[in-house]
């Protein structure tokens, strides 16, 4: 684990426990800069420390020429055709497990491997989450997909020494259960924040953007949940794209850099917890969450999405 963030929840979250602490911690899995949080006293926080986090910065990754935009281009290319046929290959009565090994499949043939699984040791080629479930869904043959089902694919996968990540939220059949809202509302609200993003903006900003729009649509952001840097590893710098304002941040983003931006929309909860299977999450307090996520290259002017052939936005 790497420890990312320490923050008192009085400063961030409305919780009861005045000078509880935050800790924002890399998942093996989360090298997509996806985290996982303990909350608890700066008495407890110390024995989670000693668990095994410790500080590490990573570089982030410029495009400086012609061979190193191409080799993004490439496993974007993948990564986010690889979501598309995934999700249109989702049925009614198709495990978790098929839909995953198919989507296994795909990257194999274009000679990717899976960030996941061949990386971190998660029980899966892609990450598919259920309804309840908010990130890092284990893929099963007892988890049956069902009409109405809110399912998330998040896919990220290596190629020739670069990386890339996306992922998309999306209703199986029929929209019975009335998560249509939800879905569009991460949907568009990353539209907004990435056509806000160039060399200079600060990364605060997209926070506040994304968390204002979220209230606006009477939902709500997940804050222990975040995009970052990617490139020429999975989890770069930056490693704070969060879906809020964190004021004291104020890092900018730089031309030339690729990062995943990702938004984390909630319907009732603001955490994200770990179940005990020690990979998926949940929200702390109930309900759902809908995640959308592209790589991009910042530029000076408009960005560049490079994993669009995912095609969550048609």
């Amino acid at each position: 684990m790497v420890l990312l963030s320490i923050w008192r929840i009085s400063q961030d979250f409305s919780l009861s426990e005045r000078g509880a602490i935050l800790i924002l911690c890399e998942h093996p899995l989360a090298g997509r800069g996806k985290f996982i949080s303990f909350i608890g006293t700066c008495r407890e926080q110390g024995a989670f420390l000693r668990a095994g986090c410790s500080q590490l910065k990573q570089n982030e990754m410029s495009i400086t020429k012609e061979s190193e935009l191409i080799g993004m281009l490439k496993i974007s290319e993948v990564v986010g055709t690889t979501l598309k046929l995934m999700r249109e290959y989702a049925k009614v009565g198709m495990s978790t497990k098929e839909l995953d090994e198919y989507g296994g499949e795909i990257l194999k043939s274009y000679g990717a491997k899976s960030a996941p699984y061949e990386t971190y040791g998660f029980p899966g080629y892609s990450c598919i989450s259920v309804n309840e479930e908010a990130a890092h869904g284990i893929p099963s043959e007892k988890k049956i997909l069902q009409e109405g089902d809110l399912i998330n694919i998040d896919v990220s996968a290596e190629l020739n020494g670069f990386w890339s990540d996306n992922g998309g939220s999306f209703i199986l059949g029929k929209d019975i259960h009335h998560h249509q809202p939800l879905v569009d509302a991460s949907r568009n609200i990353l539209r907004k924040a990435i056509g806000h993003i160039k060399g200079g903006v600060k990364i605060s900003e997209i926070g506040y953007l994304i968390e204002t729009e979220a209230k606006k649509s009477g939902f709500k952001v997940i804050k222990n949940l975040a995009g970052h840097g990617v490139g020429r590893s999975l989890h770069e710098e930056p490693e704070n794209i969060l879906n809020y304002r964190v004021r004291t941040n104020r890092e900018r983003f730089r031309k030339n850099t690729t990062v995943a931006i990702e938004t984390f929309i909630s319907t009732k909860s603001t955490v994200a917890v770990e179940l005990n299977d020690g990979w998926t999450l949940v929200g702390n307090k109930g309900g759902y969450v809908t995640q959308h996520e592209q790589t991009i290259l910042v530029t000076d002017n408009h960005p560049v999405i490079l994993t669009e052939s995912n095609e969550i936005w048609d």
